[in-house]
């Protein structure tokens, strides 16, 4: 699909200036939380009013385990042995084996846009779906969802991930939990996120909140986000090199953030927990607590060392005597559970969690929550506990995010709320490890492999992240045929591409973001990779408008003022316009000259003035399609600029023979009114 970036007609008259007057806003709009009085249900607060066997069910069991797992156990069917080297010793089950062979085929298929291969790859993946094996039918519903090497099924692509959801692949689910979301089917999504999102749970950390590698964005509208792609080159960003440089030279917050970086992979880099070690205890010598605690986490966890819960509640007691108060969070964990420590003492750890709450710890809220809620060394109070639940949610504390999920799916603290539930649970959900998808698509994104990086970001899209399905419709876009696009016989027809573009970017618009409406908004107006619809485009533009979006108010008063799939109503253009320049002071001159538009249409209707404006459309594309075949055609150009050079000259020698002619002129005044130079003198 066409990027345009502004619609109104005077978008015809100055087409360079309103792109740089009007940045488009790629990001979606952050999820806020906010509850009304409404929201609130009090009726179950004390003991006598809740059902005990619920809240104790297993279900509610809040503080979970430390025990460790990998990506592929917590994922089953992952990519990971795909595109980590570290999974190459990694034993498989036999009926695996058709399937991975497949998958490799299928990625290594991407990026030279090679048909054969990926053919062989589908028909793999295939022979494996039909076999029974639920990961190859995950993917299986991916092509078919795609329309990759296989006809475009909606209706096979839900029963294949149906078939894969039952049998326990996580991304199956993801893909059905988004199905059903955006078909209002709540009851069926909310109970689906609900699973994803108790295994994203249970992967964070014990004292504080997970870092976790957010998909990044690769545009920013039409543009490449180069920022945000710099600070993901792993070694190869100078920030990067320049922070080790400082970690080898003894710096200890340095070494901190080195281990950090290639302990969770962030910044592009890969995990590698014997660097991360390293690096942490290199930092603890020089007493830097926030290593402290993490490796009192990564001993709790077992992550990268063999399991000693009483070495990680040292650690973690180290690093709060250095006023680390979120160390506190994983000292009272270990008193719930009685790890590390010599019996299990509710009271020490309600200690540990205030000593973190009173100093805006938000994992202090959030273990106070869990103890009211359970009422565990505490007076059960359900009130207190969706107290506590709502400030660590507002610090961003994503566990939190998930308690409040559960108290609106089950009424528990909160009146239920299905779509609510549903919107808190699938934020929880993509913090899950088959997010690894990103930093996968964003590292061959970054190498050049344009084709695998948008297989990637499309298998993300499906699964519902919104980043991805902006990304992938971005790069189609973009790189157009170098996209290795597949369609149904092969590589993607034109037609195939803006079609898929299209319907990345009306997935994208659906979840707040602003550009992908605005794009939408301009398919459905000028009929690019889907029919023309006047009110579809509006409705698009309105979407974008709730954002505040000063363009697509532009162009609701545009379709206002000529009667285009909104009410004829030069107030309301007005009115729109007006808001444009409110929220976008830069937009004075074509908002200027859409206001005078307008005034010559209310005071001149059926006028020579209006019907000309009203050809405008019409007549710019037959200009701008002579512009780009005729005068910007190699060499023609260079004739163009001859041209006009020697016009310049002409015009400046015209305007030097006038201004001699004047300098005459000037003269004339000293002469008596009455004489006349030339005239004979009387006799």
């Amino acid at each position: 699909m066409e990027k345009t970036s502004s619609f109104t007609v005077w978008r015809i008259l100055f087409p360079l200036f309103i792109l740089t007057i009007y940045p488009a806003a790629s990001y979606a709009r952050s999820f806020v939380l906010f509850l009304s009085q409404d929201d609130i249900n009090d009726i179950a607060n004390s003991p006598d009013d809740i059902d005990p066997a619920h809240l104790d069910s297993a279900e509610w069991d809040e503080f979970g385990d430390t025990e460790t797992k990998t990506d592929e156990e917590l994922d089953p069917g992952s990519w990971h042995p795909i595109f980590e080297t570290d999974s190459d010793q990694v034993l498989r089950p036999e009926e695996d084996s058709l399937y991975y062979s497949g998958m490799s085929k299928m990625v290594s298929s991407a990026n030279p846009g090679d048909e054969r291969l990926m053919e062989e790859a589908a028909s793999e993946i295939e022979a494996s779906a039909l076999a029974g094996n639920p990961h190859a039918q995950s993917v299986l519903g991916f092509l078919y969802g795609m329309g990759q090497m296989r006809g475009r099924s909606k209706a096979k692509a839900f029963l294949y991930h149906h078939f894969a959801a039952e049998a326990g692949n996580m991304q199956s689910k993801m893909a059905l939990a988004y199905t059903y979301s955006r078909q209002d089917m709540y009851e069926k999504a909310v109970k689906i996120y609900a699973e994803i999102a108790e295994v994203a749970v249970n992967s964070f950390l014990i004292s504080k909140d997970s870092p976790v590698i957010e998909p990044v964005r690769i545009h920013n509208g039409a543009e490449e986000n180069k920022e945000a792609l710099r600070k993901s080159r792993g070694k190869e960003d100078e920030d990067f090199q320049i922070l080790e440089y400082q970690a080898q030279k003894g710096n200890a917050l340095a070494m901190y953030k080195v281990g950090l970086f290639y302990y969770f992979g962030l910044r592009g880099l890969r995990h590698d927990h014997g660097k991360a070690l390293s690096w942490f205890f290199k930092a603890v010598d020089k007493g830097e607590p926030r290593s402290m605690e993490l490796l009192g986490e990564i001993y709790a966890r077992g992550a990268g060392v063999e399991r000693n819960y009483t070495k990680a509640f040292e650690w973690l007691k180290l690093a709060s005597k250095q006023q680390l108060y979120s160390a506190y969070n994983g000292m009272g964990y270990l008193y719930i559970k009685g790890y590390g420590v010599e019996k299990k003492n509710f009271t020490k750890a309600k200690e540990y969690f205030e000593k973190a709450a009173d100093n805006d710890e938000p994992g202090g809220h959030y273990n106070l929550g869990v103890m009211y809620l359970k009422g565990i060394g505490v007076k059960r109070d359900v009130k207190l506990a969706r107290k506590y639940f709502i400030l660590a949610a507002n610090s961003g504390q994503p566990k939190a995010l998930y308690q409040l999920a559960k108290m609106f799916h089950r009424g528990v603290g909160l009146k239920k709320n299905l779509p609510t539930a549903t919107a808190f649970y699938k934020l929880v959900a993509e913090r899950g490890p088959w997010s690894s998808l990103s930093r996968w698509a964003l590292e061959s994104y970054l190498k050049g492999d344009v084709g695998k990086a948008f297989l990637l970001y499309s298998r993300m899209a499906e699964l519902g992240y919104e980043v991805a399905q902006s990304n992938a419709a971005w790069i189609l876009d973009k790189y157009g045929e170098q996209s290795a696009c597949m369609g149904e016989g092969g590589l993607c027809t034109d037609a195939e591409r803006h079609q898929r573009a299209h319907s990345l970017w009306l997935l994208a618009s659906e979840q707040g973001n602003e550009h992908a409406a605005l794009l939408i908004g301009d398919a459905y107006y000028y009929g690019r990779g889907t029919e023309r619809d006047f009110e579809r485009a509006a409705e698009a533009y309105m979407h974008a408008k709730t954002q505040s979006n000063a363009q697509a108010m532009f162009n609701l008063g545009y379709m206002h003022e000529h009667g285009q799939g909104l009410p004829l109503d030069l107030h309301l253009a007005k009115r729109y316009y007006d808001q444009a320049l409110e929220i976008h002071p830069a937009a004075k001159l074509p908002v200027t000259l859409a206001l005078t538009s307008l005034w010559i249409r209310k005071n001149y209707a059926d006028s020579f003035l209006v019907h000309m404006i009203d050809s405008l459309p019409d007549v710019y594309p037959k200009v701008e399609a002579w512009v780009e075949d005729v005068l910007l055609e190699e060499g023609n150009a260079t004739i163009l600029t001859l041209f006009v050079c020697l016009l310049t000259v002409l015009y400046l020698r015209e305007r030097h023979r006038r201004q001699n002619a004047a300098a005459v002129g000037v003269a004339a005044p000293f002469h008596h009114h009455n004489e006349n130079p030339a005239a004979p003198m009387p006799n």
